[in-house]
């Protein structure tokens, strides 16, 4: 898979033997790994790199994992990013407020790594289906991730890097509504200056690549707000 497809998974962890398993394994499932040794880093790697899942001790020197948690899921670009909390707290009433926090899923320590990755794949499945290889369709489109392949109806469809990240953005999450600027991170990325006017130069490739056999324009220009899918 190339390094830009490749889902990433930000290792929040203070103890190093810890961190470099975790980090091991996740690399060995195919996820490019960033990590964090403390709360602060943590926090500003997230806005930097926006990771597609991120594993997040509770116990950290500086901020602890549940502000951090807290921090993340009261903004609207990264509230969607799946948090698994990792604690030695076993009660209850721990794992409850870790959810109540905001954390998609609560493992306690020890614990097993083939339920992590399990667990990690599980929670990626849901929140980006793309990257673990699963199928995404939207009426007669089929993008089946794991091949590379985009298919209309019985036809084939031949897309470029960029159509191709731009239509498994909105097979991902059909009818919502992406602004130009959203699509410029999600696509080209961060670190990449690319002018806005860009993004509606490959979306008409898009679309003429996906009408070329016949068919509805599926992607839906929104007047002042974007475009979406469906």
């Amino acid at each position: 898979m190339p390094a830009d497809m490749q889902p990433s998974v930000l290792v929040v962890e203070d103890e190093t033997a810890q961190r470099e398993i975790l980090t091991y394994n996740l690399e060995g499932e195919g996820f490019r790994v960033i990590q964090a040794a403390d709360g602060n880093e943590a926090l500003l790697l997230i806005e930097e790199e926006t990771p597609d899942l991120i594993l997040l001790d509770w116990m950290l020197p500086g901020v602890s994992g549940i502000e951090i948690c807290r921090q993340i899921k009261v903004k609207p670009a990264l509230r969607m990013i799946p948090v698994i909390m990792l604690s030695a707290r076993s009660e209850e009433v721990d794992r409850v407020r870790g959810l109540e926090t905001g954390a998609d899923d609560y493992v306690v320590k020890p614990f097993s790594v083939i339920e992590l990755m399990a667990r990690v794949k599980a929670n990626l499945r849901r929140s980006r289906p793309s990257t673990v290889g699963e199928r995404l369709i939207f009426d007669d489109i089929l993008l089946d991730s794991e091949t590379h392949k985009v298919f209309r109806g019985e036809h084939e469809v031949r897309l470029g890097p960029t159509e191709y990240r731009l239509l498994t953005t909105f097979l991902e999450k059909p009818g919502r509504v992406w602004s130009r600027e959203q699509l410029l991170d999600r696509v080209w990325g961060r670190d990449i200056y690319v002018d806005t006017r860009t993004v509606d130069v490959h979306i008409g490739r898009l679309r003429k690549a996906l009408s070329r056999h016949g068919g509805d324009d599926p992607i839906r220009t929104v007047r002042g707000a974007g475009y979406a899918l469906g």
